[in-house]
């Protein structure tokens, strides 16, 4: 049997031509891909980033949702720091946030070092502690509202054990209103930090701890000295979360007070939904949204540099 020669020349044309129209099929599949992410990015785009440079712009006029929008330069933003409402509602976000990140992530990740052991019941428990987070925020705060009423449960509860003197109306009250719905945002978003600081808990390893206990540490030094060390990075990327949606928060606070009783439940948020769509005035909600929108970024600028000063 007698071979036949094959010119090199030939088979590396062969070779090029295969890979070429390999890489052809896997860019027009590519292609074919990022065509799917059009709309999504489109949306994106024009809900969002759009939005907020329209929002820019009106902020420095007296635009009232009709006719001509006017320049006014800064007289919106020197309106907002002049006025003891606005003051109050910016206090009040501050506030709230800061509650929220601290009740929250206490809260979450002592739930997740306590389901985080060979427990029979941790994943119902976690569940369960989770359920809230999936629920629509106006339906909870409908809820809750129910609760908190005068002559609702849990002041019916109160006084049924003798302890009829604080019933009070909890969402009526202003020196009850904001405490109250603190606790009905934190109660609904505890399972989200529980589920990130379990996620943490993950990468911890046993045999660290195992090893902690055989010298001598006991469970707080163990907790203290290696486990929220290790938990570090978790901490950081769960307090900026909670950190931006606690400055955030409207729709509980829309649903339980509108901002009462007497603003003091007011925040940044509520108090743009009534200044643009109560009262009309387009051009200073922008500036109070625009405000907010500066507090949100500064809140991801501080994530960034706890992580950059992390990684150093």
């Amino acid at each position: 049997m007698r071979s036949v020669a094959v010119p090199a020349t030939r088979v590396e044309v062969v070779e090029t031509e295969g890979k070429a129209r390999r890489a052809g099929r896997r860019a027009g599949g590519s292609i074919a891909v990022w065509w799917w992410a059009v709309p999504a990015v489109v949306l994106t785009i024009g809900i969002q980033y759009l939005s907020v440079a329209a929002g820019s712009v009106y902020a420095f006029t007296n635009y009232r949702g009709f006719g001509k929008a006017t320049f006014v330069g800064f007289d919106n933003f020197v309106k907002i720091f002049h006025s003891p409402a606005t003051t109050r509602a910016l206090w009040n976000t501050l506030l709230l946030a800061a509650c929220f990140v601290i009740f929250t992530n206490v809260i979450g990740m002592a739930l997740a070092l306590a389901l985080n052991r060979l427990l029979k019941l941790r994943y119902f428990l976690r569940v369960l502690i989770f359920l809230p987070v999936v629920l629509s925020p106006l339906a909870v705060a409908y809820v809750w509202k129910f609760i908190f009423q005068p002559n609702g449960p849990l002041n019916g509860m109160l006084r049924t054990v003798g302890l009829g003197d604080w019933a009070t109306a909890w969402l009526g009250n202003p020196a009850t209103a904001f405490s109250t719905i603190a606790v009905v945002v934190v109660w609904q978003n505890i399972g989200l930090a529980m589920v990130i600081y379990l996620a943490g808990l993950a990468n911890v390893s046993p045999e660290l701890e195992e090893a902690g206990a055989v010298d001598g540490a006991g469970p707080a030094a163990r907790l203290f000295r290696i486990v929220l060390p290790l938990l570090r990075p978790t901490i950081v990327i769960a307090s900026t979360l909670t950190l931006i949606q606690g400055l955030r928060v409207f729709d509980q606070v829309q649903a339980l007070t509108a901002g009462g009783p007497y603003g003091a439940t007011e925040t940044l948020s509520t108090l743009v939904y009534k200044e643009t769509f109560v009262n009309g005035k387009f051009g200073y909600g922008s500036a109070l949204s625009l405000l907010l929108t500066v507090l949100i970024i500064a809140a991801a600028l501080l994530q960034n540099a706890a992580l950059r000063s992390r990684g150093d």
